[in-house]
């Protein structure tokens, strides 16, 4: 594993971007498991994968958010300039323009049910932009847009191993119902991990969306778990009107995010208790919408 830090960032900057060799480079507060972000001086980042297998996300991002950029209104990351491999990290990496603003926080939004609806509506915008040549869910971005079938064993694995925790039989109804329908439509973009940690906050209103490493083209079910992770049951309805799903889209969006939690929960149960809490917390969620709704 290489020990990315402030160190080989800076060995970095300094050996391929000289010019920016006297800017200040720290940590961000909260950064991702795919990546690992600093600031570089109050206007820049650097994006570095944490591994080789999300080495496919940097040039990705490269190619597509400057197209993507153009048609949305709310900012998103914006890539300016790629750093190469070397002796140091042998992987390409990244220099993005710093967007202001707090990862996402239910404090510090003034209002849910606007937030939920700007939430839908950027990501309606997104769904809009011509997706014909965009990269088709896949390996490269975790089937995120892809048929959810994929994760069919491990969220029943994840089910069985729970018997004591959760009911079995109603967690496997709403798991087969995601699994009963397909998009039908033409492949749309998804973000692909649509969550608090890549949404930012300025002035309790929306203000950018960042990390887009597991974008790609297919089902946008995959971009509305939030509804269930996040939201509370009015500004959930209001989410879902603005998204404007129809039912079989919004049962395999369900199933999205059950899964997630569940998988989550099962990795966590013994050995962190405050994540195993939240993820029990959100899969009672899902299971009372589901009885409120059918």
């Amino acid at each position: 594993m290489i020990k990315i830090d402030v160190d080989l960032v800076s060995k970095l900057i300094n050996s391929q971007f000289p010019e920016w060799s006297n800017l200040e480079i720290k940590p961000v507060k909260k950064s991702g498991n795919d990546n690992k972000t600093f600031h570089l001086g109050n206007s820049m980042s650097v994006r570095l994968p944490s591994d080789e297998a999300y080495v496919p996300q940097v040039e990705k991002e490269q190619k597509w958010l400057p197209i993507l950029a153009k048609h949305l209104s709310t900012p998103i990351s914006e890539h300016l300039a790629k750093g190469e491999p070397s002796e140091d990290y042998p992987h390409p990496w990244s220099v993005n323009k710093w967007l202001d603003g707090e990862t996402l926080t239910l404090e510090n939004i003034d209002d849910s049910n606007q937030f939920a609806n700007d939430l839908g509506k950027f990501l309606v915008e997104l769904q809009s932009i011509d997706a014909s040549e965009g990269p088709l869910a896949g390996e490269h971005n975790f089937y995120r847009g892809g048929d959810i079938v994929v994760y069919d064993d491990e969220c029943r694995d994840a089910i069985n191993n729970n018997v004591n925790t959760f009911n079995k039989h109603l967690l496997k109804e709403i798991w087969e119902l995601a699994l009963t329908s397909k998009w039908a439509g033409e492949p749309v973009w998804v973000h692909g991990d649509i969550a608090p940690g890549n949404i930012l906050i300025e002035n309790g209103k929306l203000c950018a969306v960042i990390d887009f490493g597991i974008l790609g083209v297919g089902d946008p079910s995959c971009d509305a778990a939030m509804a269930w992770t996040f939201f509370d049951d009015s500004s959930r309805k209001t989410f879902k009107n603005a998204l404007n799903f129809d039912a079989e889209t919004w049962n395999r969006a369900r199933g999205w995010a059950l899964w997630k939690a569940l998988i989550t929960y099962n990795y966590n149960k013994q050995s962190n208790k405050a994540v195993a809490d939240e993820q029990c917390n959100i899969i009672e969620v899902i299971i009372n919408d589901y009885e409120t709704e059918r």
